[in-house]
């Protein structure tokens, strides 16, 4: 019995929900620098703009629909240079 309580209590599951993508707080230049940086190592392949929809999703953050593909647009120039 004691031995289920204490997995229980010291299980890893909440480090494992939140490491890396809530520890910190993301901001839109955050997340672009990140994709300008995965786009370069070739790990994005799909539309940057729906690739910044679902992370900025993820955070929390909310930009006109705009505002979204002139970031993308943005980051696929710096990206390319």
């Amino acid at each position: 019995m004691s031995e289920s309580g204490a997995d229980t209590a010291g299980a890893p599951l909440d480090d494992d929900d939140g490491v890396g993508e809530v520890d910190h707080a993301e901001t839109p230049e955050s997340i672009a620098e990140d994709i300008r940086h995965e786009i370069r190592l070739g790990h994005v392949q799909d539309d940057v703009s729906h690739v910044l929809e679902e992370r900025f999703g993820k955070a929390g953050i909310e930009l006109p629909p705009e505002e979204v593909d002139d970031l993308a647009e943005e980051i696929e120039r710096d990206a390319s240079t």
